[in-house]
């Protein structure tokens, strides 16, 4: 999933964390930002402030979705879709 992708830091949720998610992002050269599960032998440090970042990403995708013809995906070809997110993500954002 993040092969291929430039970034500085991957920012996860727990159901991937595992260590191969975390070598495939540091072979990348960029940071894992992934909270460990429970139930691992070793909790691995994370950065607990740019993991709280997740949630405008998240909060921002739940707002468009709210737009009908975004969620219902009607529009069949990458840039059709891309443009109705950008009037949506503007319509947030002049709320």
């Amino acid at each position: 999933m993040i092969t291929g992708h430039q970034a500085g830091a991957f920012i996860l949720d727990k159901a991937y964390d595992s260590d191969a998610v975390v070598a495939a992002a540091q072979r990348q050269g960029a940071e894992a930002v992934v909270p460990p599960k429970k139930n691992r032998n070793v909790p691995r440090d994370y950065d607990k402030h740019l993991y709280k970042e997740r949630k405008k990403v998240e909060w921002l995708i739940n707002l468009i979705k709210q737009y009908r013809r975004i969620a219902t995906r009607y529009e069949k070809t990458a840039r059709n879709v891309l443009g109705f997110v950008h009037v949506a993500s503007i319509m947030v954002l002049l709320r």
